[in-house]
């Protein structure tokens, strides 16, 4: 990803990843998309960050967040889910950037 020198950052992806509980003991809450070490390296590193793309075509706007051992995750509303059409357990695809 490269900065266009304005603060914001450019699109990463697209790329895939599989809709998860936050806390799968659970199952229910909160549902992420863990991000791969690229993005997250792209995006800053692991930590908190707004950022808005696109999931299945759909356009999001959401945060970033570190969800232990090295991984940083994407919070993705049930509104985002129901507008991509996905439930937790399916794969997407996304584009994400810094907002």
């Amino acid at each position: 990803m490269t900065d266009p020198g304005d603060g914001s950052a450019a699109p990463t992806g697209p790329f895939q990843g599989r809709v998860r509980w936050w806390r799968p003991e659970q199952a229910s809450g909160l549902t992420v998309i863990e991000l791969p070490t690229g993005v997250t390296a792209a995006l800053g590193g692991l930590r908190q960050v707004t950022v808005r793309g696109a999931i299945n075509g759909a356009a999001y706007e959401s945060n970033t967040m570190p969800a232990g051992g090295g991984v940083l995750a994407l919070s993705v509303s049930r509104a985002i889910l129901k507008r991509a059409g996905l439930a937790v357990g399916d794969e997407a695809t996304l584009t994400i950037e810094r907002r």
